[in-house]
């Protein structure tokens, strides 16, 4: 409850708003799992949302073969500070706020139920701190890194911008594990779409495992930014249009 929570929050944190109100959503399979259980994922929900200053007004539940939970999140911003991802500008320098490797070591839970305490505090660790951090630095330009991967997110992010974003794939940070995880073969197939979705707009040096990994699919990930954000490192820039969209080296 707490990481669905956290990345349906994300998206107003991601365009420099407040999140104000979110409704539950949810399915559970009444006569599989114990409605105590179900329980405990809306307390769950309940709390992120009140950390974040956000009040719950009821939601909806059904009947599901699969327990299914998230928000819909209602937000408001200043229309003249926000985040966007067409905002981007050559010369800027691309900052990530949070680790990556959340979608291989959640492949890897799946399949053998280790636990990995540091990819669950990042999932549940709201985008707020660094959503505000943008805005005080005077950023215009962010996205956040969710389904997509990193790769998706930032070519959405370079196109709608007209530019070539070039990531330095060393600078990039990681989760303790997740190349391991790589290396064992806990990769989605959501991963590996992504990855070919980018693949024709891509100029590459690095190999294809370290490509997978930039395009693995992330749960509640961090904000990708276009401009500094203290304490988050930078990973690559901006620069005028190329031949590719996205160039990683």
């Amino acid at each position: 409850g707490r990481i669905a929570a956290a990345n349906a929050l994300s998206d107003v944190y991601a365009m420099g708003g407040r999140p104000v109100v979110a409704v539950n959503l949810l399915g559970w399979p009444r006569e599989v799992l114990p409605l105590e259980l179900a329980t405990e994922v809306l307390r769950g929900g309940l709390a992120v949302a009140a950390e974040a200053g956000s009040h719950v007004a009821g939601g909806h539940s059904v009947d599901d073969p699969e327990p299914k939970y998230g928000m819909a999140v209602t937000g408001i911003a200043d229309p003249q500070r926000l985040l966007r991802n067409d905002a981007g500008r050559a010369g800027v320098p691309i900052s990530l706020t949070k680790p990556l490797g959340i979608g291989v070591l959640n492949s890897r839970h799946k399949a053998t139920g280790e636990v990995f305490a540091q990819a669950i505090e990042a999932m549940t660790t709201l985008n707020r701190v660094a959503a505000d951090a943008a805005l005080r630095a005077g950023i215009t330009c962010a996205t956040d890194v969710t389904g997509f991967g990193l790769l998706g997110h930032l070519f959405k992010l370079a196109r709608a911008s007209g530019v070539t974003a070039v990531v330095d794939a060393a600078a990039v940070p990681y989760l303790d594990g997740a190349r391991a995880a790589l290396r064992d073969g806990y990769v989605s197939g959501g991963t590996r779409r992504n990855l070919d979705w980018v693949r024709p707009h891509l100029d590459s040096t690095v190999t294809e495992e370290e490509l997978l990994l930039l395009a693995d699919a992330q749960t509640s990930g961090g904000l990708l930014v276009a401009g500094e954000v203290p304490g988050a490192p930078v990973i690559g820039e901006l620069r005028t249009p190329g031949d590719a969209v996205l160039v990683v080296r």
